[in-house]
């Protein structure tokens, strides 16, 4: 698939962590479930903003041991993370803090940088300079945070959580610049899991730290982790599709290994509905859903032929799959979320995958990073419609009692351990209802 290359824009706008939600609601409404508190407000900021980190590191070094003409671009990206980051941490610890963090967050990037380079100078002693100097950052960065949240995190514990963020990012890079894409490819998926519990541990310590600006809320409950969850899932099909459709119109060596980890993405639901309805429910989910993947996989083959035609019925056939998934949910969550007003969200994800793919293609990369980052997080939007829909909609599934600790692994840990709460209820709500996704067959 050895393709060649073949065009738009909205501004990524910085997340803050302090609550800004015209929607949230308030504390003494919270004899029901919420998905939408301050609390959880500020844990899917930062799941988008840490996540999102982690994803662009990967790429951006993996652009820089291909010598990729966009890999300035990626690096401004990733910068442009920084500085929401910065933003966010200066809107809860003030000016001082938001400063040091910013010093700190990039010299940690710089590291990486200077790794990728020794890699590609062969130069083993540069390659251990970077990884003394990342390990001093680790130990550096996890007392500022300890102290930072009034030794809520404990910095013995952040600092094992750092090295395992730094092994993550090194053993990607490592693992694709030996060839080994498949591995590459996991190991970015474990380093982006890896920052929900970044974003779970970090958000819990805020609003234990300072209850009074968060509404007395939590961060941490059955139906914060669904949103969570939702936010990984859809998130990182974002990012990973990007990605693909990318090596698939440069006819990258990686882009078997690209597709299957979009695949392995869609494979987490499936499975999940597998499990709950058998085989052949979870067969025409997968047939539906891999169909989505094929129709913008039809699209770009059509752009690396200038076949208009071919890319109209692409987006023909994604048109109808909004109606249909959108409907879908509809009924799944009771009428709690409206097919009408879900279709043009739905649309807009295919849009915005569209004008990235074709700001690559015409070699327009700077918009083509914004556009990617304004992807990205027009996913959190949808999983926190999502999330909101399946709780309104079967409440008791989630009013369980889940108390909110101090977790001990700091900025270690995964996200995983909460996937119950995403599958369950998805499922139960899909079940409730009786409602089986049709089968599609479409002509690639």
């Amino acid at each position: 698939m050895n393709f060649k290359k073949a065009l738009l824009v909205v501004p990524m706008s910085a997340s803050l962590l302090l609550p800004t939600s015209l929607d949230i609601v308030n504390a003494e409404e919270h004899n029901i479930p919420q998905t939408q508190t301050e609390a959880v407000e500020l844990r899917s900021q930062l799941d988008n903003l840490f996540s999102e980190h982690a994803y662009l590191a990967v790429e951006t070094m993996r652009k820089g041991a291909e010598g990729a003409s966009d890999f300035e671009h990626a690096t401004a990206a990733l910068s442009s993370n920084t500085e929401d980051l910065t933003a966010a941490i200066e809107s809860v610890y003030g000016k001082e803090a938001g400063e040091k963090f910013n010093e700190m967050w990039s010299s940690h990037i710089g590291y990486f940088v200077d790794y990728v380079k020794a890699t590609g100078n062969e130069d083993e002693e540069a390659k251990q300079m970077a990884l003394d100097e990342l390990n001093q950052y680790r130990q550096d960065f996890s007392k500022f945070i300890s102290e930072a949240t009034g030794n809520r995190l404990k910095a013995d514990a952040l600092a094992e959580g750092l090295q395992m963020h730094v092994n993550q990012l090194i053993g990607a890079f490592d693992a694709y610049v030996a060839g080994n894409y498949e591995e590459a490819y996991m190991k970015e998926r474990e380093a982006i899991e890896h920052m929900y519990g970044v974003s779970k541990g970090m958000s819990s310590a805020i609003v234990n730290q300072f209850p009074d600006k968060f509404n007395n809320t939590k961060a941490v409950t059955p139906e914060a982790d669904l949103r969570s969850n939702l936010n990984h899932l859809l998130s990182e099909h974002v990012g990973l599709a990007t990605m693909a459709m990318q090596n698939g119109l440069d006819g990258s060596e990686d882009f078997e290994a690209s597709a299957k980890a979009l695949s392995n993405n869609t494979e987490d639901l499936t499975k999940a509905i597998t499990s709950i309805f058998g085989e052949e429910a979870g067969s025409q989910f997968n047939d539906i859903w891999t169909q989505h993947i094929d129709d913008f996989v039809s699209y770009v083959k059509a752009t690396a032929n200038d076949d208009k035609a071919m890319k109209e019925e692409a987006m023909k056939a994604l048109e109808d799959y909004r109606e249909t998934f959108a409907k879908f949910l509809e009924q799944g969550t009771k009428g709690e979320l409206s097919a009408d007003k879900l279709a043009p969200s739905l649309q807009q994800h295919a849009d915005y995958l569209f004008d990235t793919f074709d700001q690559y293609a015409a070699e327009n990369y700077e918009q083509a990073y914004m556009t990617l980052r304004d992807s990205y997080a027009h996913m959190f939007g949808a999983s926190k419609a999502l999330s909101t829909g399946i709780v309104t909609a079967y409440p008791d599934m989630f009013m369980s009692d889940m108390p909110e600790e101090m977790p001990d692994t700091g900025m270690g840990g995964t996200a995983s351990d909460s996937n119950i709460w995403l599958y369950a209820s998805i499922l139960a709500a899909i079940a409730a209802t009786g409602i089986f996704l049709r089968r599609h067959s479409k002509q690639q």
